[in-house]
C-alpha cells in the first residue's frame, strides 16, 4: 500500500513526519528515522482502524506571497 509522508523541520531540532491519510504523526532525529516512526505508527493505526484507499496519493505544492 502507499500511503503519503509530509516530513519537516522541527522547530527544535530534528523532523515531524505526518501521514494525512491516517492523519498519524511521528517525529524523529533524522528524515531516515522520523519516516521509520511514521511506518511504525501508520501501520499500529491501521490495524486498529482498517481502512480503504482509492487511487494513488497526489502530492503537489502551491506559493502565496510573504509579507513584511
Amino acid at each position: 500500500m502507499e500511503l503519503s509522508a509530509v516530513i519537516i523541520p522541527a522547530p527544535e531540532g530534528g523532523y515531524v513526519g505526518f501521514n494525512p491519510e491516517t492523519g498519524t504523526t511521528t517525529q524523529g532525529e533524522t528524515v531516515e528515522e522520523a519516516l521509520a516512526n511514521l511506518r511504525e505508527a501508520t501501520e499500529l493505526y491501521l490495524e486498529e482502524f482498517p481502512t480503504s484507499f482509492s487511487g494513488r496519493p497526489l502530492l503537489t505544492s502551491f506559493e502565496i506571497p510573504e509579507h513584511a
